[in-house]
This record gives structure tokens, sequence and C-alpha cells, in this order.
């Protein structure tokens, strides 16, 4: 079995060692398991692919529930438990419990913002200063998947907070962001870098001006370039300091707005994953 045990994660970042899994159904992409124990199952989300759907739906969390019957010849059905979610269009670290008190204690460290989260984004044209936090009132759009702006004790408000750093400036013109939630707002990330003339690259919803990654005439099954980078918890077993780290998926690298253009040393830990096959 392909168990990495949580002590080896103790003295700082898991090493990665993506490993394609059969995925659930034809045509799906394969899932790469960052992280896996009797407690947690961490992957890589693929983008577009949801994290969550009804059943018959294409998901995330089919994927990793057929991914672990199969594994462990379960006969019945798999328990798995979703304390969080990535939106369609973004890829990144997604954490999965495998049994209810796991779920109750991650889910807990996520409502009580114990989780640090950290992003990478790219975005239109030149951030500036190079670090700093961004503040914004915001409420919900009422039956849409979308927010707006709001002010503060207008009925629905909520304030987003959003650290920020300057990782790279791009020749193609933009940006590439490290972003550090501070509240768990939806879309809030976008629209904070989008309402100060930076939306990210592909994000048409959110007035982004270019096309990002594989070309889809689908608007559904388009991407953006936002990556959930990291997540650093606690595990709620053992105790242990998780910080799992996902690669950049290689659409990144081949993308026109960025191949040639991100430095091979900054950030000194930028890594891209490479193409994967589904194993047979």
């Amino acid at each position: 079995m392909n168990l990495h045990e949580p002590e080896a994660l103790a003295m700082g970042e898991f090493p990665l060692t993506p490993s394609p899994s059969p995925a659930e159904g034809e045509g799906n992409p394969p899932i790469h398991i960052l992280f896996e124990d009797h407690h947690l199952i961490v992957v890589n989300k693929a983008a577009p692919l949801l994290t969550q759907a009804p059943e018959g739906i294409p998901s995330l969390e089919a994927q990793v529930k057929g991914y672990i019957k199969l594994k462990y010849a379960k006969p019945a059905g798999v328990y798995l438990g979703v304390p969080h979610r990535l939106d369609r269009p973004v890829s990144g670290v997604v954490v999965f419990a495998r049994n209810t008190k796991a779920a109750q204690r991650v889910h807990a460290q996520f409502q009580q913002q114990q989780v640090k989260k950290t992003y990478w984004a790219a975005v239109e044209g030149e951030v500036s200063p190079d670090e700093g936090v961004w503040e914004d009132w915001l409420r919900k759009v009422d039956e849409v998947a979308r927010v707006m702006p709001a002010k503060e004790g207008e009925p629905g408000a909520k304030l987003a907070m959003l650290g920020y750093r300057v990782l790279q400036r791009l020749a193609t013109g933009g940006t590439l962001l490290e972003l550090s939630p501070l509240t768990g707002r939806m879309h809030q990330l976008r629209v904070q870098s989008a309402w100060r003339g930076h939306p990210v690259f592909g994000d048409a919803q959110y007035d982004s001006p270019r096309e990002f990654g594989p070309p889809s005439i689908n608007p559904r099954e388009k991407v953006i370039a936002l990556h959930a980078r990291s997540l650093a918890f606690t595990h709620p077993f053992t105790q242990e300091q998780l910080v799992i780290t996902a690669p950049l998926p290689e659409y990144w690298s081949t993308t026109t707005d960025f191949a040639g253009t991100l430095s091979p040393d900054l950030p000194p830990n930028l890594t891209i994953a490479p193409p994967q096959e589904l194993q047979s």
C-alpha cells in the first residue's frame, strides 16, 4: 500500500510524489494523491472538476470514493468527509476525511480558521506594493454564484481579508501572486484582485480579458490561473503539523502567457506537474 505516514511531515513540507491513480469513470482526469493514511486522503484537484456534485455528475469526491473502494476492496459504500471545497475552475490541494471523527476535527479547524491556506494566482497588471492585505466588504448575489461589492452594515455584507505577496513579474504583462486568505468568503480571492484591476487570468466571470489553459467552447470547462498551492493543518489524531503542497498543473507551463517566462528559481520552490496518464 502507498501509505505516507504523518510523521514524515513534522519537519516541513511533505515531499511531493504525485501518484496517478485509477479514476472513477471514463474520461476523468487521474487522481494525484499527495498524502494518504487511515484517517485522511489529500489530493491535487484538477480543474475544471467539481469538488462535490449530485450522483451521476463527475466530481472529485466520487473519484476518490471510487479509488478507495478499488484499492481497499470495500464491498459496501465508502465514507468520505468533505471539510472544504475549491471552485470548479480552481486546481490544487483538497483534503478529505476517511472517518467521521477525522471529518469533525478537520472541519473544526477550517471553521476556527486554524488552517493556513496558500494560493498562487496569475493576475493582470503590475500589482503594487509588493505585499500587503486587501480588505473589502462583499455580499453574495441571490441565486447566482457570484459576489458583488457591499458596504459595512449592508444586509448580507461580510468582511473579506486577503494577504498577498508578489512572487514574480511576468514578461507578458501580469503578476504571479501568493495569496493567503484571512477569511473564507465566496470567490474572495478572485474578486478582491479583480476589483483592484487585477483579474485572475482566464476568469471571465470577473472581467479577465484573456483566455487561460486548455481551450474550450463550454464556459463550464474553462480553467483559471488560480491554484491552491498548500494547506497547513494539524493531523486530527497524531497532532502532527502537516504542510501539504501541490505542483502547478502542466498547462501553466505551456500556455502562451507563461511559456518561457516563469523563472526557474523565483519562487525557489516553483514546480510544474508533468502530464500524467491513467494507470491501467
